[in-house]
């Protein structure tokens, strides 16, 4: 399985819609990609790893999926529209990673 992670920093003054994100951007990536996205998580930034320290991204989604194949065939044909949706919730460019998950509990 692999995990597809994409991070918003937490840059000073962005602007980023949590509410949205959450409820119209990631179902509309669940939607257009159907079951080669096995599921996906949602998380907002709180905290760093210092008391006190910022969260060093204000949000990510993980989408997981059986292969690098399957997202590319779920995501590519309606990457266009998915990412012309970005603006809608925010001014910030994603940081996108893709792994391997190697245990999963």
């Amino acid at each position: 399985m692999i995990k597809v992670s994409v991070f918003y920093p937490n840059v000073p003054g962005a602007r980023f819609d949590h509410d949205y994100y959450r409820d119209k951007h990631m179902p509309l990536v669940k939607s257009r990609m159907g079951d080669t996205c096995r599921y996906y998580t949602v998380d907002r930034g709180l905290g760093g790893g210092a008391p006190d320290a910022p969260a060093t991204y204000l949000a990510m989604c993980h989408i997981f999926c059986n292969s690098v194949e399957a997202f590319q065939s779920g995501f590519g044909p309606h990457a266009q529209e998915i990412m012309a949706d970005i603006g809608n919730y925010t001014d910030l460019s994603p940081v996108i990673q893709i792994s391997e998950v190697v245990v999963g509990r």
